[in-house]
């Protein structure tokens, strides 16, 4: 708390700097997962504390942020290719620019932004967030470039303020790290070890959210249903509170504060999804029963390389019992295609599973190889055009599932979340399901952040269509 407050300090330094300059903007641009999106409104609000307002065109900025993802090679170029554009804009207004996030915790990205990038005014990263007022102080006070990047695992702080995008819908990050190394991913490098917030703070956090009207919850970490568990595992002393000792305890406690009535979480890892967890899911109502389970690959061999520690057999298995113990039960997944050494016959497991589960969401990725992660080291590395191949193959057997999907919702009733208007067409409403399929329909805007029932007309592929029941 007292690092905090020190923050909060630089935070009315800035204010104080600032008083007599009117209309500051900032401008972000996050890259990545909702981690980084949960991130994002925490600098945000840190931005409108010291008297900055949000604007979505860099070249109104007095503040240029980028919070960026190292997960694919497109997010680096996307970051590079605006840094460039930004040149002339710094040049021209003298804008500040800053650069956070897991991108900044790889050493060969620093020396980049040094050598082609030196007009940068602050770097930080996933562990230093928490300092960005002070980085920002340093850089609009003493007009010093700032680097702030420590390698060691970062402290889980509260207390941060917070700019949250929805009214409606809000992110609570439980965790932080990944023990799981997986061959291909560099999270656990640029996010450090494991660790879990305190059961009280993440409860009370969510009370606070009901109170100001927020309906939905989604519970965010790296591996979210390993909560708690180096805590246990390590007899590392933790104060329960409400009864919550694990991530299946947890979820019965949120959904029992009023206000709430979503309740999501992303991302587990099949390895931990223990009975306790399948259990709380079923019994608790506030629950949403579509769950992401990434599969990665559907081949054996390939997860073994991959250091996913489950087989094809055991992923299958535990969808069955899933299937089988929770009403309703549907799934999304993530999988990669183009491994290093997958041959066509491993890849074509991977559309066996895809076949057998017909997962509600897929999202799809080409692997990417990422500098410092065991995979880029890996011989056998499949070809581009391969993996666009293979890519297109399961892209069009998920959109043949999401067609047969989306039929059994036709002629339905399903209760909607109303997040606002059709970014498509303003002259309609859009929400989504519990199963989180996208729902547009005719209706006045007081319905707007509300769960309504609507029947199902028509399936559109990518959204469905509905309509008042009775209108």
């Amino acid at each position: 708390m007292e690092k905090i407050e020190e923050q909060q300090k630089y935070i009315n330094e800035i204010k104080e700097l600032n008083k007599n300059n009117e209309n500051l903007k900032y401008c972000i641009l996050t890259m990545g997962c909702q981690l980084n999106e949960n991130d994002s409104e925490k600098l945000c609000g840190m931005l409108e504390e010291m008297g900055y307002t949000k604007t979505d065109n860099f070249e109104d900025a007095n503040i240029a942020l980028f919070n960026t993802c190292c997960v694919r090679e497109n997010a680096e170029d996307k970051l590079f290719g605006k840094l460039g554009e930004l040149k002339r804009i710094k040049e021209k207004n003298g804008t500040i620019i800053a650069i956070g996030g897991c991108m900044m915790q790889e050493q060969h990205i620093i020396d980049k932004i040094k050598h082609s990038y030196p007009f940068v005014d602050v770097i930080f990263g996933t562990h230093t967030l928490y300092r960005f007022p002070e980085d920002l102080f340093k850089a609009l006070q003493n007009k010093e470039k700032v680097k702030d990047v420590i390698d060691i695992d970062g402290e889980v702080f509260e207390g941060l303020p917070i700019k949250r995008d929805s009214k409606i819908k809000a992110s609570v990050t439980i965790m932080y790290g990944c023990n799981n190394f997986c061959t291909y991913c560099i999270v656990p490098y640029v996010r450090g070890r494991e660790r879990s917030r305190k059961p009280k703070d993440i409860i009370n956090e969510v009370k606070e959210l009901a109170k100001e009207g927020y309906k939905e919850i989604t519970l965010l970490g790296q591996n979210v249903n390993s909560y708690l568990r180096v805590e246990r595992e390590k007899n590392i002393e933790f104060e329960e509170y409400e009864g919550v000792n694990s991530f299946a305890t947890l979820l019965r406690a949120i959904n029992k504060i009023d206000g709430i009535e979503r309740i999501r979480f992303v991302s587990p890892h099949p390895k931990d999804f223990t009975d306790d967890v399948i259990v709380a899911i079923a019994d608790c109502d506030k629950v949403c029963k579509l769950i992401h389970l990434p599969l990665q690959s559907g081949n054996t061999k390939v997860l073994k390389e991959m250091n996913r520690k489950y087989t094809k057999e055991q992923y299958l298995n535990l969808v069955d019992k899933m299937k089988s113990r929770i009403p309703n039960l549907t799934l999304s997944t993530d999988i990669i295609v183009g491994f290093p050494g997958e041959t066509d016959e491993e890849f074509e497991d991977t559309l066996d599973v895809v076949r057998k589960v017909k997962f509600e969401q897929v999202y799809m990725f080409i692997y990417s190889r990422r500098v410092g992660t065991p995979g880029d080291r890996m011989p056998n590395q499949v070809p581009e055009e391969i993996k666009h191949e293979r890519f297109n193959k399961l892209k069009e057997l998920v959109e043949s599932q999401i067609e047969e999907n989306n039929q059994k919702y036709v002629g339905t009733v399903q209760k909607v979340l109303v997040e606002g208007k059709s970014k498509n067409n303003p002259n309609m409403l859009t929400g989504r399901t519990d199963s989180n399929k996208v729902v547009i329909f005719e209706g006045n805007n007081d319905l707007i952040n509300k769960i309504i029932d609507l029947k199902i007309e028509s399936e559109h592929m990518w959204y469905l269509k509905g309509c008042l029941i009775g209108g």
